[in-house]
């Protein structure tokens, strides 16, 4: 099965290759769509509010994907995928960088393929935008060391809206010049209060790729003072955490009230702190005037949705930035250890393997009901708990691995064995029974159990990494649907498109560099995932807020299956 395994990711790629680049122009751009539909192999389209349509190019959507490329060459020997990637990354160096260095890529532009000119949707106003996105940076360095330092430097540039106090934005300004009076100098800097009011939205989504990007720009040029500003914005989230609990932050500011909403279901960010607006009066009736005493902030949410950038994303990427940077790493790994503690001491049940919805302060919302609409959900919606997947197998198995601390590996354990993969032992590689006959089939479970085995050499190990990586071939390389050859990894043959950037040829490709000993032959996996996101027409007329994630999430029989079809 090994080599049926790898050939169905070369032939994944090449069918990539075949229908999922540039079929527009001679000689075609070097670059991709981000998906196709499975049946018809139209590449993805968005369609604007005046009904417009391009084909998305989003190259920040694409980096599981170039990882991919990399590997394979790493792998077979063979370069042309190498080759394919670099040509990608060396494109949008000479056609899509910013006289300040900025890229056309994020969540609010993309590359139209059909005519190659950078596009986004017009109600964002052209703003660049990366959230958990950690491009592969690695590669492009490789490219062109000096346009990437140069990206890297106007990435931070336009996303710092204020140096004294770090305050941050998700929305950067294309069109703003870099001042290098300011740029990672070392004064003037005051580490702000948890919560302090401010212009941008802080999320943590958004800090995570200034702080791999400033993380990595340090790794490759050794810049000193970059990296001194990567430790102060991390360490902004870090003292937002509750100082009881040691849970959260997915934020460290809060936004600036200057208008009053005229209903519950406007939740713009500049008619105040939308958790307060909307679960304030039931758990913080009369709200303390001084905001790091709150209860209830956006900031001291952890409901699923920032528990997974909080405890997936964001645990991955710095414990991979601690194993690159060493020493200057440590902070980050001691951070990220204690966080993950902090979560399983609070919000894991391991009776049922189900994660709390929490306040940062530890109160327990499940079962909680929402009393009014706002940004969390509608009115009559209940917080419920959710399961502890794979994917926090593997942030708690690699953060064990990587730290030491031995806590952490009880929940590691607890998770394998609720998600059918026997038990991983009493420690790595000791007093285990796995499960060979397990059914899972989560390109997780196998980068979990992958790190287990490059850690211990234990045969077991590497077993089960086999048996899972065969349901993933089993299961979601579709060869063939209605009659009709597929040949692309799905995760399911009800969806209706084909994502480029899945994760499952990547699991598979660890796997084999597994079996072949060379685990570094293929990049470090961390979680990331770009989307585009603005107002989209739908096929009746009408325009919504709409993010190109939730179509590739479409299945057929859905109420949206008509987006799918347009």
């Amino acid at each position: 099965m090994d080599k049926v395994r790898l050939d169905a990711v070369i032939t994944h790629v090449q069918n990539i290759f075949r229908e999922g680049g540039d079929l527009y122009h001679q000689p075609p751009a070097p670059i991709f769509a981000d998906a196709i539909k499975v049946r018809g192999r139209e590449q993805l389209n968005w369609v604007f509010p005046d009904g417009k349509e391009s084909v998305i190019s989003n190259l920040s959507c694409q980096q599981n994907f170039m990882r991919v490329l990399v590997g394979l060459s790493n792998l077979t020997g063979d370069e042309q995928y190498r080759d394919a990637a670099k040509a990608n990354v060396r494109y949008y160096f000479d056609h899509y960088q910013d006289a300040n260095g900025l890229l056309r890529w994020g969540g609010h532009q993309f590359i139209d393929l059909k005519t190659l000119e950078a596009v986004g949707p017009s109600e964002k106003d052209g703003v660049h935008e990366l959230k958990n996105a950690f491009p592969y940076y690695d590669l492009m360095f490789e490219v062109d060391a000096a346009a990437t330092t140069k990206f890297i430097k106007a990435f931070w540039n336009a996303h710092i809206y204020d140096w004294p106090t770090l305050e941050i934005g998700r929305h950067g300004e294309f069109t703003k010049a870099i001042d290098d009076t300011l740029l990672w100098n070392n004064d003037p800097y005051t580490r702000q209060p948890p919560y302090f009011e401010a212009k941008g939205l802080s999320f943590l989504n958004a800090g995570n790729d200034l702080i791999y990007a400033g993380a990595m720009l340090a790794k490759h040029t050794g810049n000193a003072s970059a990296m001194l500003w990567v430790k102060r914005l991390a360490d902004q989230f870090i003292s937002a955490r509750n100082p009881h609990t040691q849970l959260g932050a997915y934020q460290f500011s809060q936004p600036i009230k200057t208008e009053e909403a005229p209903s519950d279901d406007k939740t713009y960010s500049w008619f105040g702190d939308r958790a307060q607006r909307q679960l304030g009066p039931d758990f913080e009736p009369n709200p303390h005037p001084d905001p790091t005493r709150r209860r209830v902030l956006e900031a001291t949410m952890l409901l699923k949705g920032q528990a997974t950038t909080i405890y997936s994303e964001n645990a991955l990427m710095q414990l991979q930035l601690g194993h690159d940077l060493g020493d200057a790493g440590q902070e980050l790994l001691d951070a990220t250890r204690d966080g993950l503690l902090a979560f399983q001491r609070y919000a894991y049940e391991p009776a049922t393997n189900t994660l709390k919805p929490l306040l940062t302060d530890g109160t327990d919302l499940s079962n909680f009901v929402l009393k009014r609409n706002g940004y969390y959900e509608k009115a009559g919606y209940e917080l419920k708990p959710y399961p502890a997947t794979s994917a926090y197998l593997l942030s708690y198995a690699r953060a064990y691995l990587t730290t030491g601390a031995t806590e952490l590996w009880g929940m590691a354990r607890g998770i394998a064995r609720a998600n059918g993969l026997g038990d991983i032992g009493d420690a790595p590689g000791r007093n285990h029974q796995v499960n060979l006959e397990t059914s899972q089939d989560d390109p997780f479970a196998l980068f979990a159990v992958l790190d287990l085995y490059v850690k211990t050499q234990t045969p077991d190990y590497l077993q089960l990494a086999r048996a899972i990586g065969n349901n993933i071939y089993r299961k979601r390389f579709i060869q063939e649907i209605d009659g009709r050859s597929v040949g692309y990894f799905m995760a399911s043959t009800e969806l209706v498109y084909v994502n480029f950037d899945t994760h499952e040829p990547y699991a598979l490709l660890a796997l084999q560099a597994a079996i072949d000993g060379k685990p570094q032959a293929v990049p470090a996996f961390l979680n990331g995932a770009g989307y585009t996101e603005g107002d989209y027409r739908l096929p009746d007329g009408t325009v919504k807020t709409y993010q190109d994630r939730k179509m590739l999430d479409l299945k057929l029989g859905q109420a949206l299956v008509e987006l799918a079809k347009h």
